[in-house]
């Protein structure tokens, strides 16, 4: 749809008109007067035919360009089609377990079993997908915590660069605690304006590494307004293989802090889960959509492109064309002036 900024600028239209009708002409003295000895030198002005038509198209050209100019000052501009733009205002960080038991092969996924950590893959990939309109950030932790990816609207470079992660990245050990904190500190100094801060942490095992103990972290969370949910996850029995050939069942999550977690859930306003299977955290993970909604699209947003520089440039080409025009009419002139004195 094309649309003027600006449309009371086209009242200034007929100015030019106004201006020639309405300023007094100036009156020449009844004295003055040019004598000439003979009127021979001034045979040039006798074609008044071709004198009239020039002037009439340059009169065109110059109404053209006022009328361009006048355009321009309207501000036309081409406003676009509407636009969903959903923006949440929440922080969601999150923080997945990259430790050595993240290793143990006790989920499934499709028909074939895989590890922890390809499971979480897999289920946290179409969670951060739907997550629209949130500024996402991730968090990698071992025996030390990174942070993967800052806070950001990109979800797919967030997607790609937890696919592309793997077990021991960080470290053997679990540090759950500098975890919590790091996410802490990137998001009091990168978003603190946010309506809603998230934390989401995924673990297999408790805290036995880093510097700051994790109940310290949750503490610290609860002074910024940080929201965290907990995610216990691992199987609680698998069948393996004993040393004399037999089969027995152990429990692959005996090392879970199930307490810990579910503190540091409490003491933020969160909730700790716990996931024993792959359907099992696809669940956690739709129940966090719908504790923590994805913003509604926002519709009345279009955008708009403005356009006054074409007309205002043709304004300038035609001004430009017209000097030229005039500066070569003179020279003519003045030539041909010269020819016929001289011939005279």
């Amino acid at each position: 749809m094309w649309s003027l900024a600006w449309p009371w600028m086209l009242l200034a239209l007929p100015l030019p008109l106004l201006v020639r009708y309405l300023m007094t002409p100036v009156v020449g003295s009844p004295d003055a007067g040019l004598k000439v000895p003979s009127f021979k030198s001034f045979a040039v002005l006798s074609d008044r035919s071709e004198v009239e038509q020039l002037l009439n198209w340059r009169s065109w050209l110059s109404v053209i360009a006022w009328m361009l100019l006048v355009l321009a000052a309207a501000r036309p501009e081409r406003i676009g089609d509407e636009l969903e733009v959903p923006v949440s205002g929440r922080n969601l960080m999150l923080a997945v377990d990259l430790s050595g038991s993240m290793d143990a092969k006790d989920f499934e996924l499709g028909s074939r079993r895989v590890d922890r950590l390809t499971a979480t893959k897999a289920v946290a990939s179409d969670f951060i997908g739907r997550r629209e309109g949130d500024r996402i950030g991730l968090i990698l932790f071992g025996e030390r915590a990174y942070l993967q990816v800052p806070l950001t609207l990109d979800r797919e470079t967030v997607k790609i660069l937890l696919l592309e992660a793997f077990i021991g990245l960080a470290g053997e050990k679990t540090a759950i605690g500098d975890a919590i904190t790091l996410a802490v500190k990137r998001i009091y100094d990168q978003g603190a304006e946010a309506e809603e801060q998230v934390l989401i942490l995924l673990t297999d095992g408790a805290n036995t590494a880093g510097e700051i103990d994790p109940i310290k972290g949750a503490e610290l969370a609860q002074q910024i307004g940080l929201r965290i949910y907990t995610i216990g996850i691992g199987a609680e029995q698998m069948v393996v293989s004993s040393i004399t050939g037999g089969m027995r069942r152990v429990n692959p999550s005996a090392d879970l802090d199930e307490a810990t977690l579910t503190r540091i859930a409490e003491l933020t306003g969160g909730r700790y889960f716990r996931a024993k299977d792959t359907a099992g955290l696809q669940d956690i993970y739709r129940l966090l959509d719908e504790m923590e909604p994805v913003a509604e699209p926002e519709a009345g947003f279009r955008p708009v492109k403005t356009l006054f520089y074409w007309p205002l440039s043709g304004a300038f080409v035609l001004a430009a064309f017209l000097a030229a025009m005039n500066l070569l009419a003179g020279l003519n002139f003045a030539r041909e002036r010269k020819v016929k004195l001289n011939a005279g």
